[in-house]
């Protein structure tokens, strides 16, 4: 039997999460329309993002129904929709629900911001954004690596 040991941390149950999405928002999509290398990014940032949280025990991925996700894609932006996101983890029955927004500024200015929620306490626990300085699989996966491990799951990477 291996044993995975995360220096400083010890989780007793990892808590139930669902991430409800990630969202693109391309300030140029007018000029610069978003590319098939970006909508996959959005599909690797998200797999690396639950992968790692759960790498972490202190989490486990609650998966998220079609049906569900249908109704949260055609609803309002979750983050900015009045508590919607509360209601999502609630009918998932899970503990904290996740999102994650890329804004692209221009193909050599982007951000990603993670947003974490407790869905009992209807709070908002977990806010942070990091800036990426070129539009690559690289840079995008350096960024979202960074913020994990220096703000949202710091000690836990072994």
């Amino acid at each position: 039997m291996t044993a995975v040991i995360f220096a400083g941390t010890a989780y007793a149950e990892p808590q139930r999460i669902a991430l409800l999405g990630v969202h693109f928002q391309n300030d140029n999509e007018g000029y610069e329309p978003t590319t098939d290398a970006e909508k996959n990014r959005l599909n690797m940032i998200s797999t690396a993002f639950k992968e790692q949280l759960e790498a972490s025990g202190k989490y486990t991925f609650v998966p998220v129904p079609a049906s569900e996700q249908q109704k949260i894609d055609a609803g309002q932006l979750v983050g900015a929709c009045g508590g919607c996101e509360f209601d999502y983890g609630r009918d998932l029955n899970v503990e904290h629900v996740a999102w994650i927004r890329v804004q692209k500024i221009s193909n050599l200015i982007l951000n990603i911001n993670v947003y974490m929620a407790d869905v009992a306490k209807r709070k908002v626990t977990f806010i942070h954004s990091v800036d990426l300085r070129n539009n690559t699989d690289e840079s995008w996966m350096r960024g979202l690596n960074y913020l994990l491990q220096n703000y949202l799951l710091p000690g836990a990477q072994g």
